[in-house]
């Protein structure tokens, strides 16, 4: 975790409050487990814990980026890019959408 310099004051304790909610989306119920309690039990939907926890990641990275310098014209390399960003361009309901009958 970086320390706050300047600016970066605001996200610093961004970084401190995602951190704090990561911690207790990752301390809760898992899901394999909170699937077999009965619906009407649930205090939230485990689908849409994992998908909160996930965006608090995706949040933090880019909390951690900027506080590491990233700027907009600025891009990291190849090499540092996961795979899985390299073929996110295909979205099922975007202009990229291909059907097997379109050729696929």
């Amino acid at each position: 975790m970086s320390t706050p310099v300047g600016g970066n004051a605001f996200l610093h304790e961004l970084e401190l409050t995602v951190r704090t909610e990561l911690t207790q989306a990752e301390t809760g119920q898992p899901y394999e487990q909170a699937i077999t309690v009965p619906i009407d039990e649930w205090l939230s939907d485990p689908a849409d814990d994992q998908r909160y926890e996930a965006s608090l990641r995706s949040l933090l990275g880019a909390v951690e980026a900027l506080e590491d310098g990233f700027g907009p014209g600025d891009r990291p390399s190849p090499a540092e890019v996961p795979l899985s960003v390299g073929t996110a361009r295909y979205s099922p309901s975007g202009p990229d959408r291909r059907t097997r009958t379109e050729g696929w």
